[in-house]
């Protein structure tokens, strides 16, 4: 059996998520966790020594020392160091939103083109398990219906709700349509911060296909639900439990009868299942974007092109 090279891996950004693929990276075989790095020694050092590794307070100081990162950090900072890191010859993996800007979401995937290394953008949901088990059965979505609502927890608060929660949904959107969208309606209001912290918008896309998604960070529970209609099918997803409800037309000896599958569910870990294929691709055995569930630079970029416009058009209505 041939046994695969070590790689050597660090952690850009170890708040709420970055610790966890801090966690992840620590517990995958053929890795070596050499570092964590934040601008906070305390939180470095405290992550570091859970894991094994080495705290850093500058990311400057991983360079020349790991093959890949996953950059965790405020959005803002996304497109600079994932810029200069990727110049140095290291992968990245970027939480979402790729970048706060476009222009920042391009230096970023023009960067990784010159320099031939992996970007790859934090889009877990597409790894879902509850996702995995319908994408077998996508036909034409033709309507879609989103709800990602959470309780407010003082973290992401750089961005707003539509950057931190819906750009979820809009990336599946995107993905299961294949389609862009033509017409967007769009509300939004700051309840507990300065930003948006609940929206909702209407997207009509073009191939005809239409979408509400709704985001809060002020609810009262977790909610990540996600369901669409095709043709002879409905279906229902819950990502938080990673469950499905798939109802479908179906052509019997007595006629037309409506009838419910059942599809069979895999329970994972979103996160680590991302985790394992930007390694794949770092290594060499996959190609960006020939797995379904991988988010390119061009698919990020394309999600916040969208949640910015639905930002625009909240600000208008």
């Amino acid at each position: 059996m041939t046994v695969k090279p070590t790689l050597k891996v660090a952690v850009v950004g170890v708040g709420a998520l970055g610790s966890h693929h801090a966690r992840i990276y620590q517990q995958l075989p053929n890795l070596e966790l050499v570092g964590v790095v934040d601008i906070l020694p305390d939180r470095a050092q405290e992550v570091a020594a859970r894991y094994g590794c080495a705290a850093y307070t500058d990311f400057r100081c991983i360079i020349g020392k790991v093959d890949a990162i996953s950059l965790a950090v405020p959005t803002e900072r996304h497109a600079d160091i994932g810029v200069e890191c990727l110049g140095a010859g290291i992968h990245v993996l970027v939480e979402k939103p790729i970048a706060s800007s476009l222009a920042g979401a391009q230096e970023l995937v023009a960067a990784a083109a010159r320099n031939g290394r992996i970007l790859q953008v934090g889009q877990s949901e597409r790894f879902n398990p509850a996702l995995q088990a319908v994408i077998p059965f996508l036909k034409r979505p033709l309507f879609f219906e989103a709800h990602r609502l959470g309780v407010f927890v003082p973290r992401s608060l750089d961005i707003d709700v539509v950057l931190d929660l819906m750009i979820h949904d809009l990336d599946l959107v995107l993905r299961l349509s294949g389609s862009r969208v033509r017409e967007i309606r769009a509300v939004g209001i700051p309840v507990l911060t300065p930003r948006i912290d609940i929206a909702n918008a209407r997207l009509e896309l073009e191939n005809g296909c239409v979408a509400n998604v709704t985001a809060s960070r002020v609810s009262r529970e977790k909610v990540r639900k996600f369901r669409f209609f095709q043709p002879h099918d409905y279906v229902s997803l819950d990502f938080f439990q990673q469950e499905v409800e798939m109802y479908s037309l179906i052509d019997g000896p007595s006629g037309k009868r409506v009838e419910e599958r059942t599809l069979t569910i895999t329970k994972g870990e979103p996160l680590k299942l991302e985790i394992e294929a930007f390694l794949r691709q770092v290594r060499g055995e996959s190609l960006p974007g020939d797995d379904f569930s991988i988010c390119t630079g061009e698919q990020g970029k394309e999600a916040l092109e969208l949640a910015l416009k639905i930002l625009e058009a909240a600000d208008r209505g």
